[in-house]
């Protein structure tokens, strides 16, 4: 799987029920543009109506995001997220059944959800909230190799008044393993998103290469740009180590268990400044889970304090933290890779 998040993720507040509507409306225009075939726009637009129902029905603080992405094999997929502070649910298994309902609807939204889905889950806290994941792919997906390793998930969403976001996500996976790539270009806006669209790039070129030589080929080529701070991580699972450079303010951080381990950047800015790049070599445990991240994410966030996340799925965990730490004024990102569970 090779990803390159070019479409900026879309994030939408949804609270009433004329916003269910503008979500609806967005998603058509979204599916239209990767032309998904009919039925599978069709399914889009049947989650995405039940899930910003839902929202509206149970939720405050109800927000929508509609998170698309390139695969390798050429299909556009489109993950709906829906994020809340709400009441949370406290049966996961009980509110998939068809009729049950906790606010006097029919209660069968979450379950045509899952049916309808490619991919479908659900982390929820009594008194925190919930986050919903349904993903739907732009034409019934074959799978004619075996699967990755790790599993990744990420969420990319500009500041709020920006159609593009400065920050881009890229990464490719292996049956032994692969290597992601979170870079943040200098501000926000086009100017910001030009500069890691470049970084993005060059990754994709150069496939083969080790980390420190993808960050020197990206100072060399981000030179035109305003520049942006990079990290990637490249994971070997049967050697059990993961090599990690970073330039400027972009996190790393490996976690196992009640465990974790921040990963070394040095100072600077990918196309200026002559930065010093690094490699660095760390210990890859067969349950770890990775988090890089933009600095639209405070740095004092904790996983511990969610029970049973860490064994969610990546863009679940990745939105979580989006809802609880992003700062709100500045474009974010958020990637999140762990071992596949179907590997």
């Amino acid at each position: 799987m090779e990803i390159v998040s070019t479409i900026a993720h879309i994030a939408m507040p949804v609270s009433d029920h004329s916003q269910v509507g503008e979500v609806r409306r967005a998603a058509k225009v979204l599916a239209d543009q990767l032309q998904f075939s009919q039925d599978q726009a069709g399914k889009l637009a049947i989650i995405v109506t039940e899930a910003a129902t839902n929202l509206v029905a149970h939720a405050r603080l109800g927000e929508f995001l509609l998170c698309p992405y390139l695969r390798a094999d050429g299909q556009h997929h489109i993950d709906v997220v829906t994020i809340d502070r709400g009441p949370g649910i406290s049966d996961l298994t009980r509110s998939m059944d068809d009729g049950f309902s906790t606010a006097g609807t029919p209660g069968n939204g979450l379950g045509a959800i899952r049916r309808l889905s490619n991919r479908f889950e659900m982390y929820s806290q009594v008194g925190s909230g919930t986050v919903l994941l349904a993903s739907v792919a732009a034409d019934s997906p074959h799978r004619t190799s075996p699967p990755p390793k790790l599993a990744a998930g990420f969420i990319c969403i500009p500041i709020k008044g920006e159609q593009v976001s400065g920050d881009t996500v890229a990464l490719r996976t292996c049956d032994c393993g692969g290597t992601f790539m979170v870079a943040d270009g200098l501000g926000h806006g086009i100017s910001a998103n030009e500069a890691s669209i470049e970084a993005g790039k060059i990754f994709a070129e150069e496939r083969d290469s080790s980390p420190t030589s993808m960050l020197t080929a990206m100072n060399q080529g981000l030179r035109a740009t305003r520049g942006a701070a990079v990290a990637i991580a490249s994971i070997d699972c049967k050697e059990g180590t993961i090599k990690y450079s970073g330039v400027g303010n972009v996190a790393g951080a490996i976690f196992q268990g009640d465990t974790s381990r921040s990963l070394v950047s040095h100072n600077g800015i990918v196309g200026h400044q002559s930065p010093r790049v690094q490699e660095f070599t760390y210990q890859w445990p067969k349950d770890g889970l990775l988090v890089m991240n933009s600095d639209g994410l405070v740095t004092n966030w904790r996983l511990n304090q969610y029970p049973g996340l860490m064994k969610k799925d990546p863009v679940v965990i990745a939105a979580v933290l989006y809802r609880d730490f992003s700062r709100g004024r500045d474009d974010v990102a958020i990637l999140v890779v762990k071992e596949a569970p179907d590997a």
